[in-house]
């Protein structure tokens, strides 16, 4: 996603939601969709649907060449696919279907959510048991089969609307955990060894390469986002839970807005059953929401056409609400964005 400004006149901050939404009506949340974030609309997620439309479930739907089945302890790689992984993948088509009918003539970025691989192999088992995470071939073999896949849909996915340019957001909650050995194996004794940076690193050299001039960003609501390692990989946009932020991830966030990545502030809290202290959906005002975007902001000395490449998201997934609250929630958003576009051109 490519923002240019002149001297003069600073380009609107910019809202978008993170994929995933409440009920199981596709066609309304679509239209929800690019009505409530026209600046980056998206195709959302509706994990109420069940196993198959869940992040898992359905991000197994854009391997290629890769069978997967629903098993009492997760999804599994397996010889052939099972009756859930068909579901999963037949649920994305018709969800395709959807999209291209409401978005015909749409011109403009539109974003495509999936789980990246690190997620996938963290929380996926191989066909003899355990965690795709603890095999290097088969983290190898996850990752080039979702890349593939997902290049192959974002082709048919133009060629269905030849207006609109696709923005893939890979979204990584368990790369923190993976990248620091916490992951549990199959047995819950023991932790897989952590995976290091370069191959970490590399799986996303590979995917940013094999889809070329389409942008990826990544999203991880996380706490200790690997920011600059993200950046240095080709990722044009980190989205994080500002909430879930050190004060070196901050700085890491403002060497990056400076190299030109753009960051999405997950600055509505989205816990609907905070702690003491704790801050929830529809608390916030559009001011609250914009001073927890514009302080961090000023803290770093950003120069204002700099500032202005964050865009304004909730902390994560808005499925866990009613759909008038996440409704409610887009438009806080929204209001709070014009907000900090006015004080970074004051």
């Amino acid at each position: 996603m490519t923002t240019t400004w002149s001297d003069s006149e600073l380009p609107p901050v910019q809202t978008t939601g993170i994929g995933s939404w409440p009920g199981i009506d596709m066609a309304d949340a679509i239209k929800i969709a690019f009505s409530e974030c026209p600046d980056l609309p998206y195709l959302p997620e509706l994990p109420a649907r069940g196993p198959a439309a869940q992040l898992i479930g359905r991000s197994t739907a854009f391997l290629a060449g890769l069978a997967v089945d629903l098993q009492p302890a997760g999804w599994r790689l397996t010889d052939a696919s099972g009756r859930d992984h068909r579901l999963a993948v037949s649920t994305l088509r018709a969800d395709l279907d959807l999209l291209e009918e409401f978005a015909q003539g749409y011109e403009g970025t539109l974003k495509l959510s999936v789980a990246g691989p690190w997620t996938l192999a963290a929380m996926m088992e191989r066909p003899r048991g355990d965690r795709v995470l603890g095999d290097p071939g088969a983290r190898r073999d996850l990752n080039q089969s979702l890349a593939e896949g997902i290049a192959q849909l974002v082709a048919e996915l133009v060629r269905r609307l030849p207006d609109i340019e696709p923005l893939v957001q890979l979204d990584e909650p368990m790369l923190p955990a993976v990248l620091a050995g916490t992951i549990a194996n199959a047995s819950g004794l023991s932790r897989h060894r952590a995976i290091e940076p370069p191959e970490v690193s590399g799986a996303l050299i590979y995917t940013v390469d094999r889809l070329a001039s389409t942008p990826i960003a990544v999203h991880c609501c996380a706490a200790r986002p690997p920011v600059e390692l993200l950046r240095s990989a080709g990722a044009s946009g980190v989205l994080v839970d500002i909430d879930q932020l050190s004060r070196a991830d901050w700085d890491d966030i403002g060497a990056s807005l400076v190299a030109g990545v753009w960051i999405g502030m997950g600055a509505l809290p989205t816990d609907r059953t905070p702690t003491l202290n704790q801050l929830s959906l529809n608390q916030l005002s559009p001011d609250q929401v914009a001073r927890r975007v514009l302080g961090p902001l000023r803290d770093l000395g950003l120069e204002p056409p700099v500032a202005a490449r964050v865009v304004i998201t909730p902390a994560c997934g808005l499925a866990s609400t009613t759909r008038d609250d996440a409704i409610r929630a887009l438009r806080t958003l929204r209001s709070a964005a014009k907000i900090v576009t006015e004080q970074l051109a004051d």
